[in-house]
């Protein structure tokens, strides 16, 4: 782990807290020393050293959509930085953005003619939207001794029951419907009945993403120079808003276990940590986003799934609902009103969840 040295002045500016309160216009700062973050150094990681990868996967949320800009509209990026003066290591004496040098950034997505690269720099701000690897890249870097690599491989209007749904899923019978296990289509039908035709599999979107990832990692070269070895660091995952129903919120809690352990050989990783946060793109307060809250709760529960213990972490962001008024985009809770603020603390908690399971 990296042992520097930050002044006073660099503690008394805090980056906000882990999980504890809501976004509102009054969001206090964490005064938590173990949660300061200083501004990123210029220098480039010891390139002799493998890489450490962190896979990120989910759904919109998780591919970004919180507003950058304009500085004029309350919880967008440059409003809470700029004018509000939170995340002060995001920028520099002259209002730029900062960049850690060794943090690599790589986004990934399945695109119709095959895998289209989203982000591919070090880790910065840059774009009209972001999602919580801002703030999870750069406790990465503070925290690791060696070159890290975000690699993030996902895309919009996905869920687990269906689209990424894990390799060995078996079919299931809710209320006299089949519904799908890896590789069937549709997603559901009727015995006897004929099935209705799609383009598309159970698993489906699984299986790009790991392919897309692969094919990064394969060329690991070319994305990060310089590096020639890597090793997979972690699993970060933040996704649950397209499981709304009754069927595929019923089999989460299943479907997310056996995505750890299809993540972890898959990836040849069978004791890397995996962290992920409550979300729904709602409250998770009640319904099926309840429900599905409480099945990732479960999963980061040792006593629920001692099989998990001490490598599997939920964070419950919950308490960062955003309010609409504070938000750039009032109409849009699925993505939590595109409030930056809740990206970046999600990318907080993730953070020192993956920080904590790392030391042990």
């Amino acid at each position: 782990m990296k042992t520097r040295t930050l002044s006073k002045a660099v503690f008394m500016l805090a980056a906000t807290a882990v999980g504890l309160t809501s976004l509102s216009a009054e969001q206090k700062f964490d005064t938590d020393p173990k949660h300061q973050l200083p501004r990123p150094d210029s220098k480039p990681a010891d390139m002799t050293k493998p890489v450490k990868v962190f896979i990120m996967m989910g759904q919109s949320n998780m591919f970004g959509m919180g507003d950058v800009s304009p500085v004029e509209k309350k919880g967008t990026l440059e409003c809470l930085t700029k004018t509000d003066k939170k995340y002060p290591h995001l920028t520099d004496d002259a209002g730029a953005w900062t960049t850690r040098n060794d943090v690599r950034y790589v986004q990934v997505m399945q695109g119709r003619g095959g895998m289209q690269v989203v982000h591919d720099e070090f880790l910065t701000v840059k774009g009209k939207t972001l999602g919580p690897e801002i703030q999870f890249g750069h406790i990465m870097g503070q925290k690791l001794d060696e070159p890290v690599l975000l690699l993030k491989s996902c895309i919009g209007n996905r869920s687990l029951g269906w689209d990424l749904l894990p390799p060995g899923s078996e079919r299931f019978v809710v209320d006299g419907k089949t519904y799908a296990g890896y590789k069937d289509t549709p997603d559901s039908w009727i015995e006897g009945q004929p099935k209705k035709e799609v383009p598309w599999y159970a698993g489906k979107q699984y299986d790009d993403d790991l392919t897309n990832a692969k094919a990064i990692l394969n060329d690991i070269g070319k994305y990060y120079p310089g590096a020639t070895k890597y090793e997979i660091a972690g699993f970060v995952w933040w996704q649950g808003h397209k499981d709304q129903n009754a069927a595929h919120a019923g089999r989460y809690e299943l479907n997310l276990v056996n995505l750890i352990k299809s993540l972890r050989k898959d990836y040849d990783a069978p004791k890397a940590p995996f962290v992920l946060a409550t979300g729904c793109g709602n409250p998770g307060r009640a319904s099926f986003g309840l429900q599905i809250a409480e099945a990732q709760l479960a999963v980061g529960d040792s006593k629920k799934h001692p099989e998990f213990a001490g490598s599997v972490k939920c964070v419950d962001i919950r308490d960062l609902w955003p309010t609409p008024e504070d938000s750039p985009n009032p109409k849009q809770d699925y993505h939590y009103f595109k409030n930056a603020g809740t990206y970046m603390e999600v990318g907080n908690a993730l953070g020192w969840a993956m920080a904590d399971l790392l030391k042990k």
